[in-house]
């Protein structure tokens, strides 16, 4: 099966319709898909339904197709640092499901492995348990969260091999391998490409099974937020 493409809009060639519901990795500005993002701008398709942790900032993740009004829905865990997500949600021109992180990495994974849902005490009593199944284990009130079932996942990595299995660099591991596993079709964006055969299995963070469509490019590694202290007096 070849599995790498030239660029990022043809490896989307065929996978983008409006109304569709995408998977995104990344935390902040940590491993998210800009390229792939890119490239669904450009392609202009409309009322997406997003789940990823958050949206990115306001010129920079999935808040550039925020401000193109591309996005129909987030599910997300996080607003706070696109001003525009956060205008949108509040003047009820993007619907917006919120969900713990730990809740919505489980769902990506749930989807991924084929579990339509599971029970967690993560927001029982709170409103993120308000029109879900209750029930009893053990004496413990759990709710019941949904597996989520994409349509497309698009991640990013550090390095790939011909085959797609992947290694993600540090922190953004973070939500690309549940992401990635839970769409009917992966597409993936990496900053290296090896021969297949020349990664050692045990360093493989998501086997190559999950991954459909590859593409290598470079990429901006922009700080979300910049923390710095006084240089100490010698």
């Amino acid at each position: 099966m070849k599995k790498i493409y030239p660029n990022a809009a043809e490896a989307l060639d065929g996978l983008l319709f409006d109304g569709m519901f995408i998977a995104a990795g990344g935390f902040g500005l940590c491993g998210i898909p800009e390229l792939l993002l890119g490239a669904i701008k450009d392609a202009g398709t409309k009322d997406l339904t997003f789940a990823s942790n958050n949206a990115g900032v306001d010129d920079f993740g999935i808040g550039i197709l925020l401000q193109t009004r591309q996005v129909k829905k987030m599910i997300s865990s996080y607003v706070g640092e696109n001003a525009e997500f956060m205008r949108q949600y509040l003047s009820g021109e993007l619907e917006l499901e919120f969900n713990p992180q730990g809740t919505l990495a489980e769902r990506m994974r749930a989807g991924g492995c084929g579990i339509p849902g599971f029970y967690t005490k993560t927001g029982v009593g709170t409103v993120i348990a308000e029109g879900k199944e209750h029930k009893d284990f053990n004496g413990e009130t759990y709710i019941m969260e949904e597996g989520i079932f994409a349509d497309l996942a698009i991640v990013k990595a550090w390095k790939t091999d011909e085959t797609g299995n992947l290694i993600f660099r540090k922190t953004a591991r973070n939500f690309n391998p549940p992401a990635a596993m839970c769409g009917k079709t992966c597409v993936v964006e990496v900053e290296e490409i090896v021969p297949t055969g020349s990664l050692d299995p045990d360093h493989i963070h998501l086997p190559g099974i999950y991954v459909h469509r590859i593409i290598q490019g470079d990429h901006e590694k922009r700080i979300e937020q910049r923390t710095t202290r006084k240089r100490e007096e010698a």
